[in-house]
């Protein structure tokens, strides 16, 4: 026969079980964290990359005051650079 357990056991038994899902929760938050930092250095790096296969030589980080000015401009001026962007997701979605 089994033997039942006291309420006080019981309690025990939920405490430790509560700070075991806690323990996988924050392992799991911070997995998630890595993965969404890794994805956003992917991106960062691929759009440096673009940015300097079309200007045709590295891209110092004196210039990217003046890459960001002229991103800025390109919007004030007509959101030419979103409009771009736009345009060119609407064409792959379609």
């Amino acid at each position: 026969m089994a033997k039942r357990r006291s309420t006080k056991e019981q309690l025990d038994e939920l405490i430790v079980k509560q700070e075991e899902m806690k323990a996988k929760e924050k392992a799991l938050k911070k997995k998630l964290a890595l993965e969404e930092r890794k994805a956003r250095t992917r991106r960062l790096i691929e759009v440096g990359a673009e940015v300097e296969s079309v200007y045709g030589k590295p891209i110092t980080k004196e210039m990217l005051p003046l890459l960001r000015k002229f991103l800025l401009n390109q919007e004030s001026r007509g959101s030419f650079f979103s409009k771009a962007l736009e345009s060119e997701d609407n064409t792959k979605e379609n």
